[in-house]
């Protein structure tokens, strides 16, 4: 797309007050925000992409875990910059990394969340990074599935994940939402940033002290939302 078009997209979709977006809509990230990825799942995931690195570009483990920390702090996501200067498969990386012998065995998800979910008024949409198989897996085991009109994964984002600002234009585009009728719920405050310039309403779900101006309201658990929703 050719810079004004992209532009005049953008514009459009950041227009208050249209009526195709009078009902608020909720994105919500999936890994630490809806359920506890840190605690076992994350750790597999990390070992696998070591491993990963390792064997496709014939590298050692310093090498890999160089290459991982520079890509995350230049583009946000360690599969964009194997692809930009690896020429990785996307699909090859995210299916050998993100498989697990007993997904449902070490999912972490607070009881009450699908009661909240189900009270929280408004459309909820799942904006997640991780790949498609894995979000509805993860959904599915915790019972929350049927919560969301739809889930926006890595592919459908055509693998320009958060924070960058094409992935949240396209959600925007493809569900015809205006930006300033949405609330991204996240656990990544480069996240929140990006929505933040977009004009959505932000929720940052982290137990920090910290209350950065990219975040609307903080919540340690997502479980608290309802009761800040005045804040919204």
């Amino acid at each position: 797309m050719r810079r004004n078009s992209f532009t005049a997209v953008r514009s459009s979709l950041m227009t208050p007050h249209t009526s195709r977006c009078a009902q608020r809509t909720w994105l919500f990230d999936l890994d630490d925000t809806l359920h506890d990825a840190s605690a076992q799942i994350f750790p597999h995931i990390g070992r696998a992409m070591m491993a990963y690195i390792c064997r496709t570009l014939n590298v050692d483990e310093v090498e890999a875990t160089r290459l991982r920390q520079v890509y995350w702090k230049r583009y946000g996501a360690t599969l964009l910059g194997l692809m930009r200067h690896h020429g990785t498969d996307p699909r090859h990386f995210l299916e050998h990394t993100h498989r697990f012998p007993d997904l449902a065995r070490i999912v972490v998800a607070k009881r009450g969340l699908k009661a909240m979910l189900y009270r929280l008024p408004g459309r909820k949409i799942i904006f997640s990074n991780a790949p498609l198989a894995y979000a509805e897996a993860v959904l599915s085991i915790i019972g929350i599935r049927r919560c969301f009109d739809t889930v926006y994964s890595i592919e459908q984002l055509r693998f320009q994940p958060k924070p960058a600002t094409a992935g949240f234009l396209r959600l925007l585009r493809d569900e015809g939402l205006n930006a300033g009728g949405c609330i991204l719920v996240d656990d990544t405050l480069g996240n929140l940033k990006t929505a933040k310039r977009l004009r959505m309403k932000t929720v940052w779900v982290s137990t920090s002290t910290r209350q950065p101006p990219c975040a609307d309201i903080k919540i340690a658990s997502v479980l608290d939302l309802p009761g800040r929703l005045g804040r919204l």
